[in-house]
């Protein structure tokens, strides 16, 4: 499954990472060494917290999601 959300994603010299977050989703964030780490551990992170949503019967918020033209 294809996600949508938005990533805002930045190096961080504190962290010496690669920060993640997911503002469309209230404190989902991630992290990782490499920019493609981050983005990955990002995908699961916003996995995790769909289906801690659902368990807990919270509302997961669509994708404002970007339209594109060709």
């Amino acid at each position: 499954m294809m996600i949508r959300y938005e990533l805002i994603i930045y190096w961080s010299d504190v962290d010496q990472a690669f920060i993640v977050e997911v503002p469309e989703l209230s404190g989902c964030a991630a992290d990782g060494l490499t920019y493609q780490e981050a983005v990955q551990n990002a995908e699961m992170v916003i996995q995790e917290w769909i289906e801690t949503a659902k368990e807990l019967g919270r509302p997961i918020p669509e994708p404002k999601g970007r339209l594109m033209f060709a």
